[in-house]
């Protein structure tokens, strides 16, 4: 399993100074309105987007410009500098960028840099008296610098063979190449879902491409297709999340799908009944949970690397809730999930340590977490959500 271990961030929107380590597979962040949950997503949709098309100058434009992007506006703060760490099973990986304010009102990289080390990595000096235990390999980890200033994430070109991936002469890549395109492909494959958009436009009313269906759209936009392709390969799966589904809707009994022309669109049938429904006659909350039930039950293969699911409980029933919760839960054996959620029923279904607490201090995002053990007589009588809810942990206005 991959997951991101430790994160840093220094002069993004609310973000003036955060530090966030040891992780662990579920964050689920609590805050009021206007608190910094947002602005910690999008920092990871701007690193997504980074690892994905290499620039930062599309977010920045349809985000506001430059300005909108640093904290207090560029008069206060002229630089966002964050560092972001994963590890899968053997390795450890290190990112970290600077993006300099410019003018007209852009960003630019002014650093960049990565690192990487084994986690069997052994100490270098037997004899310097240092244990294994107390020896950390990070601290003898070579930075790998990307030097001057540019205008896109170098590490998404960066070759063996002078400054992109891969190899010259059909050698093969070395470890230092294969250690970036490792950490390319895994913020690039960190997806933020918010399946806020239920309108007569929304993506996942309108028919989609047949073969747009290797891993779900952050806006749904594509779930007739993973449908589709879950009930002609999936079978076993595809019925799971038709049991679950009618676990909160009864009257549901199964999706119907079909190709039109290339296309498909999300249509389902009622329990004894031949009428067919399309989406456009569903509430709010049921198409939402259509999508949510069916991203937590993807195969391992058509899931993102990291989870981003904001505000995930808009429209359901508390059953609702609490099943994704539940499922969330057994995800996390397999993904890190991060979840940003005003909802108290949400935040019971996780322990204190996955908790972690926004609040606004002077407009600068203040994130607390806490220990079961200092609540421990608190958690006798009290479940997560209502010490959240009783404003014992913060996160309230």
């Amino acid at each position: 399993m991959k997951k991101i271990n430790s994160i840093s961030i220094k002069g993004f929107r609310s973000l003036a100074d955060v530090e966030l380590t040891d992780l662990p597979n579920v964050v689920v962040m609590v805050g009021a309105n206007g608190s910094g949950k947002s602005n910690f997503l999008r920092f990871f949709e701007m690193l997504q987007r980074m690892m994905e098309y290499g620039e930062i100058d599309r977010f920045v434009q349809f985000s506001g410009g430059a300005d909108d992007q640093l904290f207090g506006g560029a008069e206060v703060t002229q630089q966002i500098e964050a560092q972001v760490a994963f590890d899968n099973d053997k390795d450890y990986y290190d990112y970290r960028f600077c993006l300099g304010y410019a003018e007209p009102n852009n960003l630019v990289f002014s650093e960049e840099a990565y690192r990487f080390w084994h986690k069997d990595q052994e100490p270098s000096l037997f004899n310097s008296g240092i244990s294994h235990e107390e020896h950390d390999p990070s601290l003898e980890a070579a930075w790998h610098h990307f030097k001057g200033i540019h205008n896109d994430a170098k590490i998404v070109r960066y070759r063996c063979d002078n400054d992109g991936f891969g190899a010259k002469n059909g050698e093969s890549c070395s470890p230092k190449c294969l250690a970036g395109k490792e950490i390319v492909n895994f913020y690039k494959n960190c997806y933020i879902f918010h399946f806020s958009d239920t309108s007569n436009t929304s993506a996942m009313k309108i028919s989609w491409d047949i073969y747009d269906r290797a891993k779900m759209r952050p806006d749904g936009g594509n779930l007739a297709t993973i449908l589709m392709s879950l009930e002609q390969n999936d079978k076993l799966r595809y019925d799971y999340i038709c049991r679950n589904i009618r676990r909160i809707l009864p009257n549901f009994d199964t999706f119907d799908l079909a190709e039109e022309h290339g296309k498909v669109i999300l249509r389902w049938k009622a329990i004894n009944s031949n009428k067919i429904y399309g989406a456009h006659l569903a509430s709010d909350g049921s198409l939402r949970f259509f999508a949510l039930i069916t991203l937590l039950n993807l195969p391992d293969e058509m899931l993102p690397e990291v989870i981003f699911l904001n505000e995930p409980e808009l429209g359901l029933h508390p059953a609702a809730i609490a099943l994704l919760g539940g499922m969330i839960r057994v995800l996390s054996y397999n993904r890190q999930v991060f979840i940003a959620t005003q909802s108290p029923l949400l935040v019971d279904a996780f322990s204190l340590e996955n908790i972690f607490s926004f609040d606004l201090e002077s407009g600068k995002t203040e994130i607390n977490r806490f220990s079961e053990e200092e609540y421990i007589h608190w958690l006798e009588e009290y479940s997560t959500g209502e010490l959240w809810d009783k404003n014992l942990i913060g996160g309230y206005p």
